[in-house]
C-alpha cells in the first residue's frame, strides 16, 4: 500500500517551514505586505515559465468554467482572505498564539470533508489526528508566561478565521482537482486568483506603489524568491497532491507540522530557548503523525 498523499503532506510542512523562515527574514526587512505580493508574484511567473515547460501552453484555459471557478475560489480564499487574517491575528496576539489557533485546520477540514465529500475518518485515525494536535498545540503554547493582549478576543477570531479559511480553500481545490486535473495546472490558477486580488486590493487602497518600491532591496527579494519557490509553487503542489490522493483530515494533520519542524531551527537560527516541554511535544506530535501510516 502507497502512501503517496501522505508523503507529499509531510514534504509539504517541510516546505512550508523553509518558507516561513524565508518570510520571517524578509519580512522584518520589508513588511509583511510587501512579503505577501512580492510572493505570489514571483510564485504566478515561476509556475506559467513551469506550465508552458511541461504542458506547452502559458495557462490552462481548457481547465472550463467550473474548475476554473472552484479552483479561482480556493486562491482568492486561501491565498487573500484567510492569509490577511492570518496576518492581522500575528500582529495582534502573537504568532505562537495566532499559529495555535491555526492547528484548528485539520480539525475544520475533516469536519467539512465528512460534510461535503462523504469522507469517513476510523477511529484510530481520530486518535492519532488528536494525538498529533495535542502535541502541536504544546509545542506552540507552551514556554514563558501568556502575555495580555487588548485585543485577545478580536485575535482569536481572526486566527479562527485563518484556519477555518485554508480549511475551504483545501475543499474547493478538492473539487477543481476531481478527475486528475494536474497541480501544477490547479496551483497556477489558485495563484493567478490571489494574485489578482491582492493586486486589486492594494491598488484600490493606494498602496501598490509602494510595496512594489520595497522590492528593491534585494536581500529581501532573495529570501521572498526562496521562500515563493518552497511556500506557493512546491509547498502548494504537494499539498494539492496531498488532498487529492489522503483523506482530507489525515493530510490537513500531516501538513500542520511545520511548528514542530521549525523547533530545531528556532533555537539555531533565530536563538530561541527550546525547553523540555517542547521537546517532548515534538516528539509526541511526530508519534501521532506516524501513527497515521499505520493505523
Amino acid at each position: 500500500m502507497t502512501y503517496l498523499g501522505e508523503s507529499a503532506a509531510l514534504l509539504t510542512s517541510l516546505c512550508w517551514s523553509l518558507n516561513s523562515v524565508c518570510f520571517t527574514v524578509a519580512g522584518r526587512r520589508v513588511g509583511s505586505a510587501a512579503v505577501n505580493l512580492g510572493r505570489l508574484l514571483m510564485a504566478w511567473v515561476i509556475l506559467v515559465l513551469v506550465h508552458l515547460v511541461v504542458y506547452g501552453s502559458l495557462f490552462p484555459l481548457h481547465a472550463g468554467s467550473a474548475r476554473l471557478g472552484w479552483l479561482g475560489m480556493s486562491g482568492f480564499i486561501g491565498f487573500a482572505l484567510a492569509d490577511a487574517v492570518l496576518f492581522e491575528a500575528f500582529v495582534l496576539i502573537g504568532a505562537r498564539l495566532a499559529m495555535l489557533l491555526m492547528t484548528l485546520s485539520p480539525i475544520f477540514s475533516a469536519l467539512l470533508a465528512w460534510l461535503f465529500l462523504g469522507q469517513n475518518l476510523s477511529l484510530p485515525k481520530v486518535a492519532a489526528m488528536v494525538v498529533t494536535l495535542g502535541g502541536i498545540a504544546w509545542v506552540v503554547w507552551g514556554g514563558g508566561e501568556h502575555e495580555d493582549h487588548p485585543h485577545l478576543w478580536r485575535g482569536i477570531l481572526l486566527g479562527i478565521g485563518g484556519a477555518l479559511g485554508q480549511s475551504v480553500g483545501l475543499i474547493f481545490s478538492k473539487f477543481g482537482l476531481a478527475g486528475g486535473f494536474p497541480p501544477i495546472s490547479a496551483n497556477l490558477i489558485r495563484v493567478t486568483a490571489g494574485v489578482a486580488a491582492l493586486l486589486l486590493y492594494f491598488g484600490v487602497t493606494g498602496r501598490l506603489r509602494g510595496i512594489l518600491g520595497a522590492m528593491r532591496d534585494g536581500r529581501a527579494t532573495a529570501f521572498i524568491g526562496l521562500g515563493a519557490v518552497t511556500g506557493p509553487v512546491l509547498g502548494v503542489v504537494l499539498s494539492l497532491i496531498a488532498i487529492a490522493k489522503a483523506p482530507m483530515g489525515v493530510a490537513a494533520t500531516l501538513m500542520s507540522l511545520s511548528p514542530v519542524i521549525l523547533l530545531p531551527v528556532s533555537h539555531f537560527v533565530f536563538r530561541e530557548k527550546v525547553g523540555g516541554h517542547a521537546i517532548l511535544g515534538t516528539l509526541l506530535a511526530l508519534a501521532g503523525a506516524a501513527a497515521l501510516f499505520f493505523v
